[in-house]
């Protein structure tokens, strides 16, 4: 049930990552190696099972995987999926750059355009 842009950007792992408090998650569970909803919950300010629902949205999306781990499940990192995400970031970035260089680009030439027809009025003692 994954909705993936043609652009190359994948909408709903993008929803996933937009929540601050499954980013965090992922940082944690970058930093310690893994973790359970349990250990995830005492390092964060929410229940166990508002981390609990966090951790299958970030599953759902391929972020994190599950394995059984006693009467819990130990989450990770999907270092694939980490890279297609940081991937689509940058990709994502390139092009707003880009955009960004296009809009400055009309600006700077309707300035110029206006400081040139400000000279010419002020040489035809206009203004």
């Amino acid at each position: 049930m994954r909705t993936i842009v043609t652009e190359g950007v994948d909408d709903d792992l993008w929803s996933a990552i937009g929540d601050p408090t499954r980013r965090r998650m992922l940082d944690l569970l970058l930093s310690e190696g893994h973790g359970t909803a349990t250990t995830l919950s005492q390092r964060l300010p929410v229940t166990r099972q508002a981390v609990a629902k966090h951790l299958v949205v970030l599953d759902r999306v391929g972020l994190v995987r599950a394995t059984p781990a006693g009467r819990e499940k130990q989450y990770r990192v999907d270092d694939a999926q980490l890279a297609r995400a940081v991937a689509q970031l940058s990709s994502v970035g390139s092009a707003w750059d880009a955009r960004l260089r296009r809009i400055k680009g009309i600006a700077e030439s309707i300035q110029r355009v206006q400081r040139a027809g400000v000279a010419e009025d002020q040489e035809d003692g206009v203004g």
